[in-house]
């Protein structure tokens, strides 16, 4: 059985970076400077989602566990992976990183940042432990009827890569309603825009961790952007999300 698991674990693993390959990035990068976000279907099959949702109970594969209410966040909880991370979270990181930092770097030139990525995630890690942030931060999230998940940024430390990614590991409908994720866009001098996203399981969402250009009439300008979860209103929803900077 133990052979079996690893082969299949294998599998999984090589079929994540298939999938991501086969995505049209095109369409993912014009929706991300359109909006900042873009939703990829389908990039985890059923039975990944339910490994990794499963995986809540197992501690040993965590290094920390967050009970939202107590610190002001929302309601439900969430867990941090310990390195090594599993399989399909390791390889969703590794292949999503590359496509990504090429908008990464556009985005950064745009608005006069000077930090740029370079194009393996494994490189881009060596600067953020050489920085102190040495912790995983790609994590699994809970929720029950009434939870919640607050608007926010997930920046941690000095070190911090302007995309993320959080794939749905549950079927709205079957398993929970309400949850919808919700992203918001505080733009200068003009009211905030929001944005619900509609997602089914295995169906990611690609966004904007902290801020992202915006080409206006006198040239571009900086909008800022926080991310959540709505309120359940029945059923469990689980969540994993891929944060591609490390933590202090």
């Amino acid at each position: 059985m133990r052979v079996t698991a690893r082969a299949s674990s294998a599998r999984s693993v090589k079929g994540v970076a298939e999938r991501v390959a086969g995505v049209d990035w095109t369409r993912v990068t014009t929706e991300l400077d359109a909006r900042g976000c873009a939703t990829v279907e389908g990039l985890v099959t059923s039975e990944e989602c339910e490994a990794l949702a499963a995986l809540y109970a197992e501690d040993a594969v965590f290094r920390s566990r967050v009970v939202m209410a107590r610190h002001g966040f929302g309601k439900g909880e969430y867990k941090y992976f310990e390195y090594p991370l599993p399989g399909v979270v390791a390889a969703l990181r590794e292949a999503l990183y590359p496509q990504l930092a090429p908008i990464a770097n556009r985005w950064n030139t745009a608005m006069g940042i000077d930090v740029r990525y370079p194009v393996e995630h494994a490189a881009y890690l060596e600067r953020c432990h050489a920085a102190g942030q040495v912790r995983p931060t790609p994590l699994l999230l809970r929720y029950g009827a009434d939870d919640y998940n607050c608007l926010h940024q997930d920046l941690y430390g000095e070190h911090v890569f302007p995309l993320q990614v959080a794939v749905l590991l549950s079927e709205p409908g079957r398993d929970f309603t309400g949850g919808e994720f919700v992203l918001t866009e505080q733009r200068p001098r003009m009211q905030s825009r929001a944005e619900v996203v509609p997602l089914r399981q295995g169906d990611a969402v690609v966004f904007a961790v902290h801020h992202r250009p915006v080409q206006g009439p006198r040239g571009v300008y900086r909008v800022n952007l926080r991310h959540g979860v709505s309120r359940i209103r029945s059923g469990h929803r689980h969540t994993v999300g891929v944060i591609f900077h490390d933590a202090a």
